[in-house]
């Protein structure tokens, strides 16, 4: 990809081909100017395979494995923690 922008740029354009509205921090003027430039960036499907390629899913855990549609009370963690002290 050569488009001649910051990695920033990419990374929100990329982001908005999975989200409506990604939620941006900004803590300084060029932060800002990436997250309002990236909306005018269209990647191409080429584009966006060449990002993905490198991504392995992972199961996830802790807290977070609360978030399968397979987890039952018993295996959410939080809730070990918690039926005693209710």
């Amino acid at each position: 990809m050569k488009y001649g922008v910051s990695m920033t740029e990419v990374s929100l354009a990329w982001l908005l081909t999975k989200v409506t509205s990604p939620i941006v921090g900004a803590t300084k003027m060029h932060h800002v100017e990436g997250a309002v430039n990236s909306v005018d960036l269209k990647l191409s499907s080429d584009d966006i395979a060449y990002l993905e390629e490198p991504y392995v899913a992972h199961d996830l855990v802790g807290v977070m494995a609360d978030n399968k549609l397979s987890a039952t009370d018993n295996e959410k963690v939080w809730a070990k923690h918690t039926k005693n002290r209710i």
